[in-house]
C-alpha cells in the first residue's frame, strides 16, 4: 500500500512503525472471508482491509477520528483471524491498537458510551471490587430490564452457579511446591476477571502443574495484564499495568529464578507476550519487558513440553468435548494443535466445530461494548457445537467460556480443568458425575 505521510509526521517513532505496517498490505482481500464482522455485515469498511484504509487516511492527515470511522473500528473484535490469513504478514494487531489510541485521544464519545467504558476499566480489572458487585447484580437481576441501554449487556457477565465459589488458593502471594522432584519453577498470572468469574481455573492450573513436577509461584504484587485498557485505546493505562507486572515477576526471578511465566487466559497471554513491543520506547523498561515476554507461555505449551501424565478416569472415556479455539490462542499466539492433542491424550473424544477460525463474539469487552454483534456470533458458534452433540464445550480463555455459557445448553470448562480431572483432580464445575 502506498502511503503519503509527511516527513514531519514520520518524525514520530510510532507513526514510522504504523507506516511500515500499512505499506505491507497489498490489498489482496484474503482477510475478508475470515473477518467475523465482514461475514455478518458484508460491508468492506467492517473488514480488515476496509479498516486499514480508514486508519491510513486518519493517520496520514492527522485527522481526529470521525463518528463513522469510530463505528467501524469499534466493530473490530481484534480476533486477529486476518493475521493468520494474511499472506503479506500485516501486523494488524499493532495497527488497530494504535488506531484505537488515536480514537481515544481525538474523539469525544456520547455520555453513555463514556460511562460504560469508565465502568469497565474501573471494575473489571479489580477482583476485590468485581466480586461483590457481581453478587449484588445477581440479587438485582429482576431489575435488569430497567438498566440504561448502554449498561444492558452487563448482566451477560453474571456467573451461573458453576462459575461461583472460591479457588482454594491462598490470597495474595503464594508458593506451591512441586509434587515429587521439581522439574520447573514458574510464575502464574492469576488474572483479574477470571479470578472473579471462575476461580476454579487457577486452582486447577496449580494442581495440574504441581502434579507434573512444577513449582508454582503467585506474586501478589502483579495485577491485570493491561489488555482491557489496551483494546479500548487507553495505551498509557496498559503500559502502567505492564510495568507493574514486569516489576512483580522480576522480584520473583531475583528470589529464585523462573523457567516460565504461565498464563491460563489466552487473551492475557497474547498481551504479556507483546510487552516487549508495548514498552519498546521506554529505556528503563524495554529490555526488562522483552525478557518477560520471552518467558511467557500458555499453560498448554508447558504441559505439552513436559509431557502429560494421564490417570484412569472411567467417566472421561467417550465424553465428547467440543473444543473452542480462542482467537487469542489460535491467531494471537499461533497455538493450534497443543490443546487438542492434550485433550485427546487425556482420553476425551475431541471435536472442533465448522468455522473454527471465527470468533465466538466475546473478544475481551466486545460482548459488553457491541452486544448485538457479539450475540449473533455467540449464537452462530453455539449452533455449531449443538449440531455436534457435545457433552461439554472447552476453551482456553475465560471470555470464551462466559460467552458460550450464555449461548450453549450445557456445561463449559477450561481446558486446564479437564486436564486436571484427567490426571487426578476433581470433576470440573458444571459437569455431572458419570456424564458421557
Amino acid at each position: 500500500m502506498q502511503t503519503n505521510f509527511s516527513l514531519t509526521r514520520l518524525a514520530d517513532g510510532d507513526l514510522q512503525e504504523m507506516e511500515q505496517i500499512l505499506r505491507t498490505c497489498v490489498h489482496c482481500g484474503f482477510c475478508l472471508a475470515t473477518c467475523p464482522t465482514y461475514v455478518l455485515l458484508g460491508d468492506e469498511l467492517d473488514s480488515p482491509r476496509g479498516r486499514i484504509y480508514l486508519i491510513k487516511d486518519m493517520l496520514e492527515g492527522d485527522k481526529p477520528a470521525s463518528k463513522a470511522v469510530v463505528r467501524h473500528l469499534d466493530r473490530c473484535l481484534s480476533c486477529l483471524s486476518c493475521m493468520t490469513t494474511c499472506p503479506s504478514g500485516v501486523n494488524y494487531m499493532h495497527l488497530i491498537d494504535h488506531a484505537r489510541g488515536h480514537v481515544a485521544a481525538t474523539y469525544v464519545r456520547p455520555r453513555g458510551e463514556r460511562l460504560l467504558r469508565r465502568l469497565i476499566l474501573a471494575i473489571l480489572p479489580r477482583p476485590k471490587l468485581l466480586r461483590p458487585l457481581l453478587a449484588l447484580a445477581r440479587l438485582a437481576a429482576p431489575l435488569n430490564r430497567f438498566l440504561p441501554k448502554s449498561l444492558a449487556a452487563f448482566p451477560t457477565l453474571l456467573p451461573s452457579p458453576e462459575f461461583s465459589g472460591e479457588s482454594g488458593l491462598q490470597p495474595g502471594s503464594g508458593i506451591y511446591p512441586a509434587l515429587g522432584a521439581r522439574r520447573m519453577r514458574v510464575a502464574l498470572l492469576t488474572g483479574c476477571v477470571q479470578e472473579s468469574l471462575r476461580p476454579a481455573i487457577d486452582a486447577a492450573t496449580v494442581r495440574l502443574l504441581t502434579r507434573h513436577g512444577i513449582e508454582v509461584v503467585i506474586s501478589g504484587d502483579g495485577g491485570c495484564c493491561g489488555a482491557l485498557a489496551n483494546h479500548m485505546g487507553e495505551i498509557e493505562a496498559a503500559r502502567a499495568a505492564a510495568r507493574t507486572n514486569v516489576a512483580a515477576w522480576e522480584a520473583v526471578i531475583n528470589e529464585g529464578g523462573l523457567d516460565a511465566i504461565v498464563i491460563n487466559a489466552s487473551g492475557c497471554g497474547t498481551m504479556v507476550k507483546d510487552y516487549g513491543f508495548l514498552l519498546r520506547d521506554e529505556p528503563q523498561w524495554a529490555q526488562r519487558a522483552a525478557a518477560v515476554s520471552a518467558l511467557a507461555r500458555d499453560v498448554s505449551e508447558i504441559i505439552t513440553g513436559i509431557g502429560f501424565v494421564k490417570k484412569a478416569v472411567p467417566a472421561i472415556e467417550g465424553l465428547k468435548v467440543g473444543y473452542l479455539a480462542a482467537c487469542s490462542l489460535r491467531h494471537g499466539q499461533k497455538i493450534v494443535d497443543e490443546p487438542v492433542a492434550l485433550l485427546k491424550a487425556a482420553g476425551f473424544d475431541v471435536v472442533e466445530p465448522g468455522e473454527a477460525h471465527l470468533c465466538c463474539g466475546s473478544a475481551g469487552t466486545y460482548n459488553l461494548l457491541q452486544p448485538q454483534l457479539a450475540g449473533q456470533l455467540g449464537e452462530r458458534k453455539a449452533g455449531r457445537f449443538e449440531a455436534l452433540g457435545v457433552g461439554v464445550v472447552a476453551a482456553g480463555n475465560i471470555g470464551c467460556l462466559v460467552q458460550m455459557a450464555a449461548h450453549v445448553d450445557g456445561p463449559v470448562a477450561h481446558t486446564v480443568e479437564l486436564l486436571d480431572w484427567a490426571s487426578g483432580g476433581p470433576l470440573p464445575p458444571g459437569l455431572k458425575p458419570g456424564v458421557s
